[in-house]
């Protein structure tokens, strides 16, 4: 038997009577000193509880060791390109509309086949498109692509044979059989994430207002309502376009607000 038993086991084996240290009747003035112990050590757990200031030289950060607490001096976190993660970036062609499904899809079948190491991410490329509804400039999402998904793997037979499988997917973009990786730039555009030289994020591009120069549309109220015209000039920061309407024969460009004019 070890100590800890020989402990245990006489401690069971008592008469049954608490410790004698608990029965002694204490005095008025015991209670009072007690007392004092008490808040004493109180005071005393609530002083050793505050953090401890490390003491520092002239030029040194202040740090409370219990918090961390860096007042100056801290590093900027720097941006990672998703190029520099790890395995490379391929366009996997789907059934147009089930981007969403196959996303789905090639993440279960991912998990069903054992490739979480070797396929580590499936991305469809998203944009923010402002639409003008019931009058209102509202900012929504768009997909960039519709019917590509973007899926980052460490290619090879058997993982180019898990992704082309998968129910949705039509095929890789590259030449023949064999998947072509996207170099960095696209696959920095294409997903909303730009950094430069020094890991630095870049700004963001403004959203994208949903029309193009060149682009027909329909004039939908105002003096020119139900006239076609062409886009020949945008003003993103007014929200205003120049459309070549045909007024009497005559290409006319006439200025109108976004909210003015719908696709065709």
């Amino acid at each position: 038997m070890n100590d800890f038993e020989q402990e245990s086991s006489t401690d069971e084996q008592g008469d049954g009577n608490p410790p004698a240290s608990l029965m002694t009747e204490s005095s008025p003035n015991d209670t009072a000193s007690q007392e004092d112990q008490i808040e004493f050590s109180e005071s005393q757990i609530i002083e050793d509880s505050k953090p401890e200031e490390i003491q520092t030289g002239e030029n040194d950060e202040v740090v409370l060791a219990d918090d961390l607490i860096y007042e100056k001096d801290e590093e900027p976190v720097k941006v990672v390109s998703p190029y520099d993660r790890p395995g490379k970036w391929y366009v996997v062609h789907t059934q147009s509309g089930y981007e969403n499904k196959v996303q789905g899809n090639l993440a279960q079948r991912t998990k069903a086949m054992n490739k979480e190491d070797y396929i580590h991410e499936v991305v469809i490329p998203l944009e923010n498109v402002v639409e003008f509804k019931q009058g209102k400039r509202v900012e929504v999402q768009k997909k960039m692509f519709p019917g590509y998904i973007l899926v980052r793997a460490r290619m090879n037979d058997e993982v180019w044979s898990v992704i082309r499988n998968t129910p949705g997917i039509t095929g890789f973009v590259g030449a023949g059989n064999k998947p072509t990786p996207l170099p960095r730039k696209e696959v920095e555009n294409f997903l909303g994430v730009n950094v430069d030289g020094d890991g630095q994020p870049v700004k963001r591009a403004k959203p994208r207002m949903g029309y193009e120069e060149g682009e027909t549309v329909r004039v939908k109220e105002g003096p020119f309502a139900d006239f076609s015209g062409e886009i020949i000039e945008i003003n993103e920061d007014q929200l205003k376009l120049k459309v070549l309407v045909n007024i009497f024969g005559r290409e006319t460009p006439v200025e109108l607000e976004f909210a003015q004019v719908a696709k065709l």
